[in-house]
């Protein structure tokens, strides 16, 4: 069970009612997440979601930005994050043993796909600059430095998600993952 007390969404108001309802109108529901998130600090959900919006409009396919987002969860070890990203990376044609493969660091058959899972995982595994070598194969599997940037902007919004729910334990409600 959560640990922070979230009111129900459709008691919302105000700036938390009106982003409800703009994710309501994207998703068809408002993840626990986000409505916990939104209930707190309607402004901080606001800037997590303009952060995906300009992800979603960016340089990386959505296979790729739920491979990163699948990767950083797993590493992160937020379970309610890992559950939703497979969900999501299922609905952008990402094969479920693909999906299995991305979340336990195995390859998936697709050599830009493991360089990009590869080196998400040298930069979430490590808090120091990354080598040269990894650089150099980042690059050389077709990443531009344009999705260098987009792939950190995919990082730091996974991060902050999956930290607030580890302080919250939110309650998944996504598929499970095995």
């Amino acid at each position: 069970m959560s640990r922070i007390t979230t009111p129900a969404v459709e008691a919302a108001t105000g700036a938390t009612a009106e982003v409800f309802e703009q994710i309501r109108k994207a998703a068809g529901s408002v993840p626990n997440t986000f409505a916990a998130i939104g209930a707190l600090n309607p402004t901080a959900l606001k800037a997590v979601l303009n952060a995906d919006g300009v992800l979603a409009a960016g340089s990386l396919s959505k296979q790729d930005q739920e491979t990163i987002k699948v990767i950083v969860s797993v590493v992160g070890g937020c379970d309610y994050c890992v559950a939703a990203h497979s969900l999501l990376g299922k609905m952008t044609g990402l094969k479920p043993d693909v999906l299995a493969n991305i979340r336990a660091g195995q390859p998936t058959g697709d050599a830009k796909r493991d360089a990009l899972a590869h080196f998400v995982r040298i930069l979430t595994q490590t808090s120091g600059t990354i080598a040269k070598e990894e650089f150099d194969a980042i690059k050389r599997a077709g990443y531009t430095d344009v999705q260098l940037a987009d792939i950190s902007l995919a990082i730091a919004i996974t991060v902050f998600t999956n930290v607030f729910n580890r302080i919250n334990d939110t309650d998944i409600d996504f598929p499970l993952v095995k």
